[in-house]
């Protein structure tokens, strides 16, 4: 820690120590030790204290323990010759300073009554209640303890609307030169109360001490955390450091009592962020991230206070002018209803999310280059590309293509807009009453940004997007695009099963299928088809203790079935040991369970010597002589059922598509619309495996629904599931 911080922290705790001990001291002469020391409408008597030591302070004479445990709190000055570089003195002095200001606070209450004019002061459990309840839940993703003023009173203003507009709780005191941020807002008229969310406690820097109260009852509130010893005092600064999301602002001149305030936040885990040149903090330890940073420029000082305490925020609402729902992302926008449509050959459009570093993304900023859709021909066609750039302290490489990928989901959910594509592929359209609504480009953004922070928290601290509706602009960029596209394809397709040491388990379907465990691998995605191996890490990432765990493979038991020892471990425990051991190369031993959202089902026809595959999309008779209703009726239910598999589509194209069993030599019959959308793939593997003509040979229901017809097809085409050794 800095010795330069240390110092005043120390000085100052000793100065608010002191004056505690002089205003108590004065107060017992003036009115006798049994004065009723309290705040209004509080049940938890002077509640920082009684937090932090368990003592009920009730009268002037029941202050003298606490602050006797301030004084012994307080570290030596330090000098050359003591200096220490740890945070501990510091922190010590901090909590020395917050037990005395609340002394200092409730003497001034006691013997001068509460403060007036633009102050509120102590706030009461009532409010306390009305409004923590806020930051336990997320509407009120945090408060900001903003000590000192601004330079100017229009600084200010737009600092307190900065915050108001994500929804941060804003607790005012202390002041710069004779000046507080509250009289400046009060100059410009700007209403203060707890419904706006700026609440002016005090001039003096000790009324800070209110903020650290609040906070401290709502760990004994909401947390149910009862105090009584330097453990339970313990549990309720954790409780602050991971529920309630507050910063310190510290604005202007700090001096030895700003110092000593802020070690005292830094006990909650609350960071501090100034606008002058004092020395930094950077190492974590107490807060989550950094503890100190500053001489950060005012109009950064929001975004930099949220990327260090880690503050998440939450959108309720996407702020477009139509509505917005999951209900949505199926609908189609006809050519009789379309305003403007992009991408599909007709104009050059693009989709392209890259990660940045965090000094490299200004959070929120949404910008429009080039004409907007007002511009547009009715039913025409404008060029389109969608930047996204996003930063995180926990966002990796890896994860850009998964965070990608939700553009389509995303900008689907939008009411009267159409998406189907990706990449440098999409194509888009806006319905002429979504456009008549007010729907404009700049609400791609919008509808981005609000997504991406509510879904991915853990991943993404800041988001900001760029619009083109200029061709120039958009090959520019495709041109960078392209190429992190092709880097990413050769990553994600150079992963093997045999490179990686863990794989990701999926339980996601318990509720309905409570033996099902869904095992992916790189080779293998989820049976759902939403989910590989990097979305499965994703997932564990954003969610820890989810539905999607990372399993250590262990020693390999039989390479060829694909059986490890951990993964049956693993499988067996969260089977609810039914299912002991589980093969992820092969259909007929030991197969993989199925839950019911599979996106196809693959069944044995030993007529034929081959296996035949139905999608979800498909109504007709397979060759089996079930449909795929019937035949999920048997594979669906978390059960093991060898000859019969749920599966994602595009496991068909794996190298490890259950090369126990023959792999894709064996696939005999599929329909024709999963044929042709996998055809490229399929072709691509059958070249590998030195078969050209393989995808030809596969049977699809024009030419076969019945077992009788397939095998007159596969002798005629001479498909090689014939000459194969026999499955059973």
């Amino acid at each position: 820690m800095s010795r330069i911080i240390a110092t005043a922290a120390i000085k100052g705790a000793h100065k608010y120590v002191s004056e505690a001990e002089g205003r108590l001291a004065a107060a017992m002469e003036a009115h006798g030790g049994g004065m009723r020391l309290e705040f209004p409408n509080t049940a938890f008597y002077l509640p920082l204290i009684y937090a932090l030591t368990g003592i009920k302070v009730k009268t002037l004479e029941e202050a003298r323990e606490p602050l006797r445990i301030a004084r012994s709190l307080l570290p030596p000055v330090p000098t050359d010759r003591l200096w220490l570089p740890y945070l501990g003195d510091a922190l010590d002095a901090g909590v020395a300073t917050l037990i005395a200001q609340e002394i200092i606070e409730a003497i001034r209450y006691a013997t001068e009554g509460p403060p007036g004019g633009i102050w509120l002061g102590f706030t009461d459990d009532a409010i306390l209640r009305t409004q923590g309840i806020k930051l336990v839940d997320g509407r009120m993703p945090g408060f900001a303890a903003c000590v000192g003023a601004m330079p100017t009173v229009e600084a200010a203003v737009r600092l307190a609307r900065e915050l108001q507009e994500r929804n941060i709780l804003v607790f005012l005191s202390s002041h710069t030169n004779g000046t507080s941020m509250a009289e400046q807002l009060a100059d410009a008229g700007v209403e203060m109360s707890w419904d706006t969310y700026l609440v002016p406690y005090g001039k003096e820097t000790s009324a800070t001490v209110h903020a650290l109260n609040f906070a401290a009852r709502s760990a004994m509130t909401f947390g149910g955390i009862t105090p009584g010893d330097l453990l339970k005092a313990r549990e309720i600064l954790l409780y602050n450091k991971a529920r309630v999301h507050a910063f310190v602002l510290a604005l202007g001149e700090v001096d030895e009592e700003k110092y000593a305030t802020a070690a005292g936040a830094i006990n909650f885990g609350f960071p501090v962020i100034a606008d002058t040149a004092i020395p930094q903090i950077l190492p974590s330890g107490i807060c989550t991230y950094e503890h100190v940073v500053s001489n950060v420029p005012h109009e950064q000082m929001v975004s930099k206070a949220i990327e260090v305490r880690g503050l998440k925020l939450k959108i309720t609402k996407v702020p477009i002018p139509v509505p917005y729902s999951a209900a949505f992302e199926g609908e189609r926008v006809r050519k009789e209803q379309l305003h403007v449509e992009f991408g599909r050959q007709l104009a050059p459009a693009f989709e392209y999310l890259r990660g940045r570093e965090m000094s490299e993304v200004e959070d929120g900023r949404i910008e429009v280059v080039g004409p907007d859709i007002d511009t547009a021909q009715v039913g025409g066609a404008m060029p389109l590309g969608i930047l996204v750039e996003v930063a995180g302290r926990k966002l990796q490489k890896d994860f850009e293509p998964i965070l990608e990928r939700q553009i389509h989901r995303f900008i689907n959910g939008a009411m009267g807009v159409m998406h189907i594509g990706q990449r440098d592929i999409p194509w888009i359209r806006i319905s002429q009453d979504t456009f008549k609504a007010g729907f404009r480009l700049r609400h791609f953004g919008d509808i981005l940004y609000a997504k991406y922070h509510e879904e991915y928290p853990a991943l993404v601290d800041k988001v900001q997007v760029t619009i083109y509706s200029e061709p120039e602009a958009i090959l520019r960029i495709l041109e960078e695009a392209r190429t992190v596209w092709d880097e990413r394809d050769a990553r994600v397709a150079g992963m093997t099963d045999e490179t990686v040491d863990v794989f990701y388990s999926c339980t996601l379907c318990q509720s309905y299928a409570p033996n099902h465990v869904c095992i992916i691998t790189p080779e293998r995605l989820g049976l759902c088809g939403a989910y590989n191996w990097l979305d499965g890490k994703a997932s564990y990432e954003i969610n820890p203790a989810g539905p999607n765990q990372p399993v250590e493979k262990g020693a390999c038991l039989d390479p060829v079935l694909g059986m490890y020892e951990s993964i049956n471990q693993f499988v067996y425990a969260k089977s609810n040991k039914t299912v002991e051991q589980v093969s992820l190369y092969s259909m007929i031993q030991f197969p993989m369970t199925s839950c019911g959202c599979f996106e196809c089902i693959m069944a044995l026809v030993p007529e034929v010597n081959g296996v035949m595959v139905v999608n979800r999309e498909y109504t007709g008779m397979t060759p089996v002589g079930m449909t795929f209703s019937t035949l999920a009726g048997m594979v669906g239910g978390g059960v093991q059922t060898p000859g019969f598999l749920g599966v994602g589509r595009l496991y068909l194209t794996s190298r490890k598509f259950i090369p126990a069993d023959g792999g894709l030599p064996r696939l005999v019959w599929m329909p024709r619309e999963l044929k042709e959308a996998l055809r490229d793939r399929l072709a691509a593997r059958a070249r590998e495996l030195g078969d050209e003509t393989l995808v030809d040979k596969i049977a699809d229901e024009t030419v076969a629904t019945t077992v009788e017809e397939l095998r007159a097809h596969l002798e005629r085409v001479g498909h090689p599931a014939l000459a194969m050794p026999a499955l059973l």
